[in-house]
């Protein structure tokens, strides 16, 4: 199989952070690939790149047979576990494409929703300034983590300004060098929204199909994400406040 870098660039390169998530992983490709296949503008034209946040079961192996079976898929492994944002972090800077698309590892999100998403945010052109995200909808979490999110979620709107009802939803599709130009920290991806709309790109919100996970478990802590999310908000505060705000974007729902 030839090196990623002797490939002609893709157009879309799909980022999966995965921590543990044996048994996840050739379903969760399989529907990927079907889905943008038969999207006939990206076609061929992708690839999929599963970051292993340092996973302790079988996930760093059941990528390797993934991408020895499929051409299009690529492993980004951590020695240890980093979290969410440095593994998508990690997994964006790796991507050859312009355009980054993000997605579960444990298969909660729906792949078929992928095509909605490429034409919102390539209706006016692939040139364009916008993050396109998920919003889940019939949420099929415990009770407990759905209050959760949804106190969060409310709290984070009140103080950002961001008009996102579900920051949390994986399910994202930007350009890749406007995500780079953000500054990096733990729990990045939950202020993309916010941070992009302060950078001037359009922010366009539209349903997604949730569904319930049926291999392993979640790796939420809700006490520590609920404190470290405090104080990660208190600084995207701080810095939404202190920088210099170019021309505004704009909000949607589609």
């Amino acid at each position: 199989m030839p090196e990623a870098s002797s490939l002609p660039a893709p157009l879309l390169s799909v980022v999966i952070p995965m921590l543990d998530e044996a048994g996840n992983v050739l379903p969760l490709i399989e529907e990927i690939t079907a889905a943008l296949k038969s999207y006939v503008p990206v076609g061929e034209n992708f690839e999929i790149i599963c970051v292993d946040d340092g996973s302790t079961d079988a996930t760093a192996h059941e990528i390797k047979e993934a991408r020895a079976a499929y051409g299009h898929v690529r492993l980004v492994r951590h020695p240890k576990r980093l979290g969410m944002s440095a593994a998508i972090r990690n997994g964006v800077r790796r991507a050859r494409a312009p355009w980054i698309m993000t997605i579960d590892g444990d298969r909660q999100n729906n792949p078929a929703d992928a095509p909605r998403l490429l034409d919102l945010g390539w209706a006016k052109g692939r040139e364009r300034k916008i993050l396109v995200a998920g919003i889940r909808v019939n949420r099929q979490d415990t009770t407990g983590k759905r209050l959760a999110s949804k106190f969060a979620n409310k709290i984070r709107r009140t103080l950002l300004n961001d008009n996102c009802p579900d920051t949390g939803c994986s399910l994202k599709l930007f350009p890749r060098d406007s995500y780079l130009e953000l500054p990096f920290f733990n729990g990045l991806h939950r202020f993309m929204p916010a941070l992009l709309k302060l950078y001037g790109h359009e922010t366009v919100f539209t349903p997604v199909n949730d569904r319930p996970r049926k291999i392993g478990v979640s790796k939420s802590d809700f006490l520590g994400r609920a404190i470290k999310g405090a104080y990660d908000l208190l600084g995207v505060v701080w810095l939404v406040r202190r920088t210099p705000a170019p021309e505004r974007g704009e909000e949607s729902q589609g």
